[in-house]
């Protein structure tokens, strides 16, 4: 018989209970950033009493679990960021096994890249209706709040391209309301995972007035929907109730509505978080500002922004990249280990949870040179090709990668070229605002600037 060398595994070391609680309670992004230096790259435990996940950082074992053994690392529905947020979604596009296979068969067509490329035109033509709302304060010198704006510009786009109006625009506004409160009330659940969802907590309230207030408004539209969607084009909620699973059957009410909630929160949420940021990064640095100025006035100049200027973006694409490494898209990704196995030489234990964070691995020195730097030559074509496909993954990977990746980029990309083609600005307050680690990253504070037309900042 054939010499079988063993494999030696070891214990995973451990992050102490009195470092990490109080890290936590302190500064939870800051601390998970620290977390990952100190475990310099190697599968560690944080000692969380009763709850111990492993954190894994580097990018060869990220890939191991996100893809080559997905099968194996499946999303963690009991525990962390998903348990309190099931609540809300319920089985569907964003849990897993059969509802998520299901959903993701249906959905799936409608964000190839090949289908969202033939949207950009109507996504962009939307966007530039939006901002036409931002002259007025622009001429009058009033502040602008951009979260605010930014949220009534992506509900616009989103409504009329993805849901066919059938969402109004203040309805929508209404919901992204109801999201962020709920982004903030499960945050207790998220820092105390072994609660059980029976003990009342902190922001149990808010948590089920704004689902109440999302089914609200949803429901009534998704259930009118039911009885057009034959005839109906090919926005979401008629795909949902035309769709057909892999088996031949179709989603009942309650699956189409999971699916709704989901997609009208990713489809919005993560555009206008992330872009949020974007603006006093390039306030701090008139070299990245002058260059994206120059670009966005060299490719599309005084015309509306269209599909062929995309392409030319290069630059454009490079700041959102280093964005979504400061501000990822999806900050947590918990997977829940089926069968035993071993990562990185560390024994995993069948039903243990791990902890996967791009926050944490994309702000690691040992993977980035300067992290805590806003430098978008780091996702120039010749150094981005050189680096672990997994040291970025701001939409996770594998098969749960977001359905959404594609059209965050066009998207994006259409609402910084179609503003500052058209405007200049100022912040209220140049300083870059801290994270705040909810359901989502969000910023610590407001981010007001005040617009210039271009025409007139030029005359």
């Amino acid at each position: 018989m054939p010499h079988t060398a063993p494999v030696h595994t070891r214990r995973a070391d451990a992050v102490p209970l009195r470092q990490v609680v109080p890290s936590l309670l302190r500064d939870p992004a800051q601390a998970l950033v620290e977390f990952g230096e100190r475990s310099r790259g190697e599968v560690v435990k944080l000692n969380l009493g009763s709850f111990r996940p492993y954190l894994v950082t580097r990018p060869e074992h990220l890939q191991q679990v996100l893809r080559e053994k997905a099968a194996n690392y499946v999303r963690a529905g009991d525990g962390l960021q998903w348990r309190p947020l099931k609540r809300l979604f319920g089985e569907g596009i964003l849990s897993d096994g059969e509802y998520w296979s299901n959903s993701r068969h249906i959905l799936q067509p409608l964000f190839t890249a090949r289908r969202i490329d033939n949207l950009v035109d109507r996504l962009a033509e939307a966007i530039e209706d939006a901002v036409d709302e931002l002259d007025a304060p622009a001429r009058a010198g009033q502040p602008v709040d951009m979260g605010t704006e930014q949220a009534r510009i992506v509900c616009s786009a989103i409504m009329r391209v993805f849901f066919a109006d059938k969402i109004s625009v203040p309805d929508a506004m209404k919901i992204m309301q109801a999201q962020d409160a709920i982004a903030w009330s499960v945050m207790p659940r998220i820092m105390v995972p072994w609660a059980p969802l029976a003990v009342p907590m902190p922001g149990d309230r808010a948590f089920r007035r704004a689902v109440r207030l999302i089914d609200d408004t949803l429901m009534p539209i998704v259930r009118a929907s039911r009885e057009t969607a034959e005839s109906d084009g090919d926005d979401i909620i008629s795909t949902l109730w035309r769709g057909r699973t892999e088996d031949g059957s179709r989603l009942d009410e309650r699956q189409v509505r999971n699916d709704t909630v989901a997609m009208v929160a990713t489809t919005t949420e993560t555009t206008i978080s992330v872009l949020t940021w974007l603006w006093p990064h390039i306030e701090q640095d008139p070299l990245i500002a002058e260059r994206l100025y120059e670009e966005i006035d060299r490719v599309v100049g005084d015309a509306p922004v269209r599909r062929e200027h995309l392409r030319e973006l290069r630059y454009t694409r490079q700041v959102l990249d280093e964005l979504l490494r400061l501000y990822p898209i999806g900050w947590l990704f918990p997977r829940r280990a089926v069968e035993a196995d071993v990562l990185g030489g560390v024994r995993i234990e069948a039903g243990s949870t791990l902890v996967v964070s791009p926050l944490i691995t994309h702000r690691m020195s040992m993977f980035w040179d300067r992290p805590e730097v806003f430098d978008p030559d780091r996702f120039a074509p010749e150094r981005a090709r050189s680096r672990h496909r997994y040291a970025h993954f701001p939409f996770g990977g594998g098969p749960h990668q977001c359905l959404g990746m594609h059209l965050f980029y066009l998207e994006a990309t259409l609402i910084v070229a179609t503003l500052l083609s058209r405007y200049r600005f100022r912040l209220q307050r140049p300083a870059v605002p801290g994270i705040k680690v909810a359901a989502a990253l969000r910023p610590l504070e407001r981010v007001e600037l005040t617009l210039r037309p271009v025409r007139s900042a030029a005359a």
